[in-house]
């Protein structure tokens, strides 16, 4: 009796678990079909590479900062005897801004002096080149228990006071920076730089300065370019203020476009057209002349208003592009249709 019993739960469960894995299979294949069927309703739609005519605008921003800074301190020890400048003052080049107590630095380079004339007259020709290298080191010291201006600017920053002692080799105690011109340093893609050249003209805008427009040019490009913490190629391009207006001061924040002299011919597909796979391997699907589609990896440049530059790949203009320009969904007894399209532009 007892074995009957058994007999018929294992029954029960055995029939239970199939039918779960009817009721799973069922569901499975319900969603597979139904994603088969929004699949099959895409709409394809087909268009052709175009050459149109581009103006190239390169948006920038960062921050503006002195065009020089001198961050100065005494290359020697001992105490401040002298601090000649306050914070604002302006100063010339060669200008002394302080001084510590140079007292022995004056006898070493004494001393050293005299021992040069005892060499010249008694010495060996190895003495006298020894006793000019120690009278060079004294004189280099007592130069450095002075601070003086490299450029014509203003005092920045003061951190030394008369009556202080000061280590050699300390964090700087004056900061001189030039305001006569202010520069930026911008990054600029990989892409853009094949546009980019040294005197054009940048219009930036500062949030400080409302209605504003500032004039500034490309002054430097440097020969090496860096990787970006997205993997893309990028050179540190500087930015150059003439004639700063009154207001803008260092740190302040922009916004700007270097103008690109003359229009720029493209090659242009709509970015619908492309898709991005792994690894960020874009590609088109190019409709060949006998109606098969070939797969074609490109390099495109984001242009705006829905469409692209294409930049690299084996297309040409006139190539035929596939793509799927939107989908129909089936949602309940009605019918949605979700159609995506590019804005029109140029011959499209």
């Amino acid at each position: 009796m007892k074995r009957r019993q058994r007999i018929k739960t294992i029954v029960i469960w055995a029939t239970f678990l199939i039918l779960i894995g009817v009721i799973v299979w069922f569901a499975a294949f319900k969603e597979v079909k139904n994603k088969d069927a929004v699949a099959s309703t895409a709409v394809q739609a087909e268009t052709q590479v175009k050459r149109d005519v581009y103006t190239v605008n390169i948006d920038l921003s960062g921050y503006v900062a002195p065009y020089d800074t001198q961050s100065a301190n005494f290359r020697t020890t001992g105490p401040v005897v002298g601090v000649y400048v306050k914070e604002g003052d302006s100063v010339k080049k060669g200008q002394k801004l302080a001084s510590i107590d140079s007292t022995s630095y004056q006898i070493a380079v004494m001393e050293a002096e005299n021992n040069l004339k005892k060499a010249q007259l008694t010495g060996s020709e190895k003495d006298i080149t020894m006793a000019e290298w120690n009278l060079k080191k004294a004189q280099n010291n007592l130069g450095y228990a002075d601070i003086v201006a490299n450029f014509d600017g203003v005092v920045a920053k003061l951190d030394v006071k008369e009556g202080s002692y000061f280590e050699a080799g300390g964090t700087a105690v004056i900061t001189v920076v030039d305001l006569s011109k202010l520069k930026a340093t911008v990054e600029i893609d990989e892409i853009d730089m094949q546009y980019v050249e040294v005197g054009q003209k940048v219009s930036l805008t500062f949030s400080s300065l409302p209605g504003k427009v500032v004039e500034g040019h490309v002054s430097y490009i440097p020969m090496l370019g860096e990787y970006s913490s997205q993997g893309i190629g990028i050179v540190k391009v500087v930015v150059t203020i003439d004639n700063p207006p009154e207001g803008l001061t260092p740190g302040f924040s922009f916004e700007g476009t270097i103008s690109v002299a003359g229009d720029v011919e493209m090659l242009l597909i709509p970015q619908s057209a492309v898709t991005t796979g792994r690894g960020g391997v874009t590609t088109v699907q190019k409709k060949n002349t006998d109606g098969t589609i070939e797969s074609v990896t490109v390099s495109v440049k984001y242009l705006g208003e829905g469409y692209v530059q294409l930049v690299s790949g084996n297309l040409k203009e006139g190539d035929t592009i596939v793509y799927n320009k939107g989908t129909t969904d089936l949602m309940g007894s009605g019918m949605a249709m979700r159609m995506e399209t590019a804005a029109p532009m140029g011959g499209f």
